[in-house]
């Protein structure tokens, strides 16, 4: 009976070793339209970052990829041993997550086709890729790089339409001023009180 009791504990400490052993899968999804990175781990999200992909010439690459390798500490010797701290290399042609100091153009396209993260972020989701496992690890990136806007077209209100004043040339108008009051008076007589009468002349004569 004693023994029975030994075997059904050794087998209950086993099983429960192999489930604390056991990997979960890790999702890794960088979305380029949004310039964001989401991980999920056993179906589960877990962090939720800004990220800068690739600018105009050197887009960051899209597919479904398995990591083949991790580097803590890396310099691209392709561009001036510039620091890729925590890298999570996914393509032969040496695309990486990596964490980067130009932390100021993160949420938008600024690498040479890597995926930049913040250096805390990096190092986290280093240590977890490193923890689940390289084979446990899918990485997505689907997406277009957000194109610049174009300058702004500039939208002129058109005149108003104007009441069109009245022509010089045309029916019922006329350039003469009004007459005054003045105008309309009878031309003076000269002296003479009414029309000269030419038939009294001739008589005085």
């Amino acid at each position: 009976m004693r023994l029975v009791g030994l075997l059904a504990a050794s087998l209950l400490g086993t099983l429960t070793l192999g489930a604390g052993w056991a990997k979960a899968d890790v999702l890794i999804t960088v979305d380029k339209t949004t310039q964001h990175i989401s991980v999920s781990v056993g179906g589960q999200p877990r962090y939720a970052w800004s990220v800068s992909t690739g600018k105009a010439g050197y887009e960051t690459p899209v597919g479904t990829f398995t990591p083949s390798r991790l580097v803590k500490d890396y310099a691209s010797k392709e561009w001036d041993n510039s620091p890729m701290p925590h890298s999570i290399f996914f393509t032969h042609r040496g695309h990486a997550i990596h964490g980067s100091n130009a932390t100021r153009t993160l949420g938008r396209p600024a690498s040479h086709g890597c995926v930049r993260l913040a250096p805390s972020n990096a190092a986290k989701l280093f240590a977890l890729v490193r923890s689940e496992g390289l084979g446990n690890t899918k990485i997505v990136i689907r997406g277009d790089e957000p194109k610049k806007s174009s300058a702004r077209t500039v939208t002129r209100d058109r005149p108003k339409a104007r009441n069109a004043e009245p022509s010089s040339v045309g029916a019922g108008y006329s350039d003469r001023r009004p007459q005054r009051p003045e105008d309309l008076r009878p031309a003076p007589a000269y002296g003479y009180a009414s029309p000269l009468n030419t038939q009294a002349i001739f008589d005085w004569q």
